[in-house]
């Protein structure tokens, strides 16, 4: 694969909760996105929580679908977290909520 057809973007962005990194990736048929923090990720299904758990990171994630695929960092704000690490859920991270509720506590000073 050329390098050309991989489309790549890493960005700070400014949040109600702060300040976040925001990265995508996508190559000709598939792509990824997710939003990095120092305490943890909120990010497409492409993670593993179980790995995550293993590690003891926090970790939440949401899935897209054809219709509407999660493509850019910003597309998980209001994505519906369906998974989380054990770590992401003793932080109060819980599947329902919406991916900005999520990286409010994630953010959220203990």
């Amino acid at each position: 694969m050329s390098l050309s057809r991989l489309v790549f973007r890493q960005q700070v962005l400014q949040t109600p909760h702060g300040a976040v990194l925001g990265s995508s990736y996508r190559w000709p048929g598939g792509q990824y996105c997710a939003i990095h923090t120092d305490r943890g990720i909120i990010a497409c299904g492409l993670y593993d929580c179980a790995v995550a758990t293993r590690f003891g990171m926090i970790l939440a994630i949401a899935r897209g679908t054809p219709e509407l695929p999660l493509k850019e960092p910003e597309d998980l704000f209001q994505s519906v977290i369906v998974e989380v690490s054990a770590d992401a859920h003793e932080r109060g991270i819980t599947t329902g909520m919406t991916g900005l509720q999520a990286l409010e506590k994630l953010l959220a000073d203990e």
